[in-house]
C-alpha cells in the first residue's frame, strides 16, 4: 500500500511541476511551451520517477539507494539543461 502511495505522489507531483510553465504562458510572453513540450517534460519526468521507484523497491541498501537516484537524477538534469539551451 505505501508503495502505491510513492506512485501517486510521483504522479501528482509532475502534474504540479508542469503547472508551472502552463500558469507562467498565461503572465508572460517568454515562456512559450507547446504541446510537444510538455509532453517531452512529462516524459521525462515520469520515466525519471519511475526509475527512482523502482530503484527504492529493489536496492535495500540506504546508502546505494541515495546513491543511484541521485545519479538518475543528475541524468536528468543534463538532459533538460541541453533541451532547453543546447550546451552539448
Amino acid at each position: 500500500m505505501k508503495q502505491n502511495k510513492r506512485l501517486f505522489g510521483i504522479i501528482i507531483s509532475i502534474a504540479l511541476l508542469l503547472t508551472i510553465p502552463l500558469v507562467a504562458m498565461q503572465f508572460t510572453k517568454e515562456v512559450n511551451w507547446t504541446i510537444s513540450d510538455f509532453a517531452v517534460a512529462g516524459l521525462l519526468l515520469l520515466s525519471t520517477g519511475l526509475i527512482c521507484e523502482l530503484i527504492l523497491r529493489k536496492v535495500k541498501q540506504t546508502k546505494n539507494r541515495i546513491l543511484l537516484c541521485v545519479s538518475i537524477l543528475a541524468v536528468l538534469l543534463v538532459i533538460w539543461i541541453e533541451l532547453a539551451v543546447g550546451i552539448f
